[in-house]
């Protein structure tokens, strides 16, 4: 691998199109769940009548909702046999450092601390972001079938069990999209650091210069020294790493 190259693979091809594939599902989930939530308002009434009634909104929530929970399923089974079988790290589990990086990044935002936190490949805010539409996901999948099938369910559960869901389900999905729209695209497009956009997960790779600067515990690891050797075998070994992440 060149010495002088700019740039370092963060995400493997399989990674892009599993977060694509993953949004373009939220996508359809919120317009054909919210307008149903939301009927009233014009721009639900707008999407209903689009694709052909709410019978047809109801059938397209549901089947991607079914699209939804496999491509969910297949991203638990993947890593849990990359960690268990391929000896991976579980970069996204939340650790001590993370509340360390927390309040490091709070002192030096209100001035008190002179450096931010040295965070690695993931840091707080990007695993808040992971973990938030997890466990919502899971709420959502969970009340959705309960939902769908609210006989079969009484046959196993109280029949409290099928209003509650409906709450949760309605206010669990406006919670994960405010967490999408407001957190995550703000992170992404419109925060200071990476405006106009973070192109990461679009061609997969990150400038050194912006992993020096946002996960330097990953790049000092990866290229085996400090942040200002780049020595021919550190890039090699960086190499290696990109195959694999």
């Amino acid at each position: 691998m060149n010495a002088n190259v700019d740039y370092v693979i963060r995400f493997t091809k399989y990674r892009i199109l599993e977060h694509w594939t993953h949004a373009l599902a939220f996508i359809l989930l919120a317009a054909t769940g919210l307008s149903q939530s939301f009927h009233e308002y014009a721009l639900s009434q707008w999407i209903i009548m689009s694709t052909g009634g709410i019978d047809t909104v109801r059938l397209i929530h549901r089947i991607v909702g079914v699209f939804y929970t496999v491509i969910l399923l297949e991203h638990i089974a993947v890593n849990v046999y990359r960690v268990l079988f391929l000896n991976r790290q579980a970069t996204m589990i939340i650790n001590k450092n993370d509340l360390t990086d927390f309040i490091q990044n709070l002192k030096y935002y209100l001035g008190i601390s002179e450096s931010p936190a040295k965070c690695d490949r993931y840091d707080y805010k990007q695993k808040f972001d992971y973990w938030g539409v997890f466990v919502s996901a899971l709420i959502m999948i969970s009340t959705g079938f309960i939902l769908w099938f609210p006989a079969s369910t009484a046959r196993f559960l109280p029949g409290e069990f099928i209003p509650a869901a409906k709450v949760l389900h309605a206010n669990q999905a406006l919670l994960i999209f405010f967490i999408i729209t407001i957190w995550h695209i703000y992170n992404s497009i419109f925060s200071p650091d990476i405006f106009p956009i973070n192109k990461t997960m679009l061609h997969g790779k990150i400038s050194k210069t912006q992993m020096i600067e946002k996960h330097p515990l990953e790049y000092e690891r990866i290229f085996n020294s400090s942040i200002i050797n780049k020595s021919e075998n550190a890039h090699q070994q960086g190499d290696n790493y990109q195959m694999i992440t």
